[in-house]
């Protein structure tokens, strides 16, 4: 069964909740209302390969020279 988070209407309390099919709108744990509204969750999603190495500056002015782009030596 999905896990969805909610926020208290009443109290601004954020809290999760295990919802099944057919169940009542959820109750907040800190002031027993009934009015909580479902976010959008946050997923934290782990990477088995390592990062892409960093890019290397350009000619483009992405090097951040002063004199502006195509100024550097990277032309």
């Amino acid at each position: 069964m999905p896990v969805y988070e909610y926020v208290c209407r009443r109290c601004s309390t954020g809290f999760e909740e295990i919802v099944f099919p057919g169940d009542a709108a959820p109750v907040c744990p800190s002031c027993q209302a009934p009015d909580a509204e479902r976010v959008l969750s946050v997923v934290a999603v782990g990477r088995a390969e390592a990062a892409a190495p960093p890019r290397a500056a350009g000619g483009c002015g992405s090097c951040g020279d002063p004199r502006g782009p195509g100024a550097c030596k990277f032309n």
